[in-house]
């Protein structure tokens, strides 16, 4: 039992371990000299070659250059040392990251005015621009329609562009609309039974001529048996409008966009819309969600929008509780996928 204890007692672990560069500490308290610590560090060697090796403190104090007390106390005044200096580290440490966490959040509360300054611009600019422009789509239909008046063929073509891009400035106004609705927490969701095969219907009444003047294949692929979903119609049609009429401007002529709706299990249908298209770099995916950013950011641009199409319909989706997946792969396609809850009661759907 002795020995036992002996053998403990011989691996517990000294002071002067846990102090470094113990020699240079000995002469900076005037403990021993120069000469002193080259002597103990030969010494030192000279164990080390006979298999004994012996710490610098050993050393010293074998060689009678210090007593055992007085280089126990040069070693533990030396440790209170760095533990001071280690605590006045650690306090100005706390200190810096106080005053980095305070300097973040007020970053942060400065940026949250900004997004809710940009938004409210945003919403009052849109709302300003709906005023002028309902009365100019109200003259053009009337010139449409000739009411005001017989045209000639060269003024019902300018009526028609004129009628388009209209249309098409309304929806960016609404775009807009939308986003600052989102992004101030407002916009809010009425969530029903929705029969996808009518919402489908609807949107491909719109995207189904958009598709066929650019001499695209558009299909459709809808489980027979599909279910209602639990869903927000007005805003589900506008997000698979979105994504179609976003397939349709990357893809070109003579390509391919797929429409599916397939009951995955009894509680989730997946929603996919899937083309050929110029695709998109694996790294730069999550940029195509990003509000006002476009993959090609040049002045010269082949494609044009706002930015905010695949921001809203992110939105739109997560506020159902879904996620968006995208699998693209360039000059292959992209595929864009997402779920929706099956309705527990499709007899109230309208």
């Amino acid at each position: 039992m002795p020995a036992k204890t002996a053998k403990i007692t011989k691996t517990l672990i000294s002071p002067e371990v846990l102090v470094p560069r113990l020699g240079e500490q000995l002469i900076k308290m005037q403990l021993i000299t120069e000469a002193q610590l080259d002597k103990a560090l030969e010494y030192q060697r000279l164990r080390a070659a006979q298999g004994n090796p012996a710490l610098l403190g050993e050393a010293v104090v074998e060689l009678g250059f210090l007593d055992r007390p007085t280089l126990d106390n040069a070693i533990t005044e030396h440790i209170i040392r760095l533990r001071t200096a280690l605590e006045d580290a650690n306090r100005h440490l706390e200190y810096r990251v106080k005053q980095r966490t305070a300097e973040l959040e007020e970053a942060l509360r400065k940026l949250s005015e900004i997004n809710q300054l940009k938004a409210n611009f945003i919403a009052n600019v849109s709302h300003e621009l709906r005023t002028p422009l309902t009365h100019i789509r109200g003259y053009l239909e009337l010139l449409s329609t000739e009411a005001l008046g017989e045209l000639n063929g060269d003024q019902k073509k300018a009526v028609d562009v004129s009628m388009r891009s209209s249309a098409r400035l309304q929806n960016l106004i609404n775009d807009l609309l939308l986003f600052s609705l989102a992004t101030r927490g407002e916009m809010t969701l009425t969530l029903k039974p929705v029969d996808l095969n009518r919402v489908i219907s609807a949107v491909l009444t719109q995207a189904g001529p958009k598709a066929h003047d650019k001499k695209l294949d558009l299909s459709v692929d809808i489980d027979p048996a599909l279910p209602f979903v639990q869903a927000d119609e007005e805003k589900l049609n506008w997000v698979l409008t979105q994504l179609l009429d976003n397939a349709t401007k990357f893809t070109q002529p003579n390509g391919k966009i797929q429409l599916a709706a397939n009951l995955e299990n009894d509680k989730m249908v997946n929603i996919t819309v899937k083309d050929t298209g110029i695709g998109i770099a694996p790294e730069r995916i999550k940029e195509i969600f990003e509000p006002f950013h476009q993959l090609d950011g040049s002045a010269t641009r082949r494609f044009g929008g706002t930015g905010l199409g695949l921001a809203l319909v992110r939105q739109i989706i997560e506020a159902h509780g879904s996620l968006i997946n995208v699998y693209s792969e360039l000059d292959k396609g992209t595929t864009i996928t997402f779920p929706l809850l099956v309705a527990r009661n499709e007899g109230e759907a309208s």
